[in-house]
Formats: structure tokens, C-alpha cells, sequence
């Protein structure tokens, strides 16, 4: 047996053959040259090597997509739920600013509920931050528009930096980084 290898056609010739040897039928690529046919078949063999590369490229960009869409989806699929309830969490914030202040002379049962609703306000702050809920502090802030939603803008006090949150009526609230409810401010006006 021989190690010799058949002679290639050369490259420029080869696109001709390969336009010719593809479009022919079988009949016809019998009676090409064995070179020709050589180059014919490289050819298709290119092509078809061409065509699984595009398609397997194809193929990962869909498994990716894919795979993002199903992230975003454990991620978000609860965004409704989460803005009810940090709505939720707003609302028992405010109770409890309602409230007296504690005194020293209050009744014992006064100050067993403020105590049980702060507990209570603790661990629904907390699970809400288990799942990805966060809550987002605005006031003394440089205002930023992806957080906050400007109701009013005042002077600015003595000291304050005009753009800074001096009032917030409410927090910023994040699930696993995206926005679910901006904070109402108040902002210090500029001049």
C-alpha cells in the first residue's frame, strides 16, 4: 500500500468545479475527472461542514436564551405578589408610626403590642429579604430616578445638598435588583 495521497486541484479551479460538480447530476459526476470529482466533493463537504457550525451556533444561542428566560422567570414570577406585599409591609410600618411614642407610665398592655408588632414587622422584613424582597431607604439620598419618583421639590434646608431626598413618604422597593415600587420624595430644590 501506498502513502501517496491523489494530487489537489488547484484552490482556484476548485470553486468551478465545485459550482459545476453540484449542480450535475449523478449521471454527470460520473464522468468527471477523478480531480474534479475530488474537488466536488470537498466542496459539499465544506458546505455541509458550513451549515452544521451556523446551526449548531444556532442551537447554543437557543439553549442560552432559553436558559435566561427560565432564570428570569424563577426570578420575576412573583413580582405581583412581592409589590403587594411590600405594600403590605408599608402599610404595618405606618400603623406603627401611628402609635404614641412610648412613655415610661403606659400601660403594660400598650407596650406588649408595640413590642409584638415591631417583632412582627422584624420577621416580615426579614422573609420578605429571604425571598429577594429589599427595601431601600431614600431619605438623606442623592435623588436617583431609577429609585425614587419625585412628588414635591422644597428649598433646600442649611446643609443639604440641592438633589438630596429630605423627605421620603415611602421606600424603595427591589426584587433580586429589579424595581418593584419607587419611593415618594420630597427633594431639595437647586438655587
Amino acid at each position: 500500500m501506498s502513502d501517496q495521497k491523489p494530487e489537489e486541484a488547484p484552490r482556484d479551479a476548485a470553486p468551478a468545479a465545485e459550482a459545476q460538480a453540484a449542480d450535475a447530476p449523478a449521471e454527470t459526476q460520473a464522468a468527471l475527472s477523478p480531480e474534479e470529482r475530488i474537488a466536488a466533493l470537498e466542496a459539499e463537504v465544506q458546505a455541509m461542514r458550513d451549515k452544521w457550525l451556523r446551526a449548531e451556533a444556532e442551537a447554543q444561542n437557543i439553549r442560552a436564551r432559553g436558559a435566561r428566560e427560565v432564570q428570569d422567570a424563577r426570578n420575576y414570577a412573583v413580582q405581583k405578589f412581592a409589590a403587594d406585599m411590600a405594600e403590605a409591609a408599608e402599610n404595618l410600618r405606618r400603623g406603627l408610626d401611628a402609635l404614641p411614642p412610648a412613655q415610661p407610665d403606659e400601660p403594660e398592655l400598650m407596650a406588649k403590642l408595640r413590642g409584638g408588632f415591631e417583632g412582627l414587622e422584624r420577621a416580615f422584613l426579614s422573609t420578605l429579604e429571604r425571598h429577594g424582597v429589599q427595601r431601600k431607604a431614600a431619605q438623606g439620598q442623592p435623588f436617583d430616578p431609577e429609585f425614587h419618583q419625585a412628588m414635591a421639590e422644597q428649598p433646600a434646608p442649611d446643609g443639604v445638598e440641592p438633589g438630596t431626598v429630605i423627605q421620603a413618604w415611602s421606600h424603595a422597593w427591589t426584587l433580586n435588583g429589579r424595581l418593584l415600587k419607587p419611593a415618594m420624595v420630597v427633594v431639595a430644590a437647586k438655587g
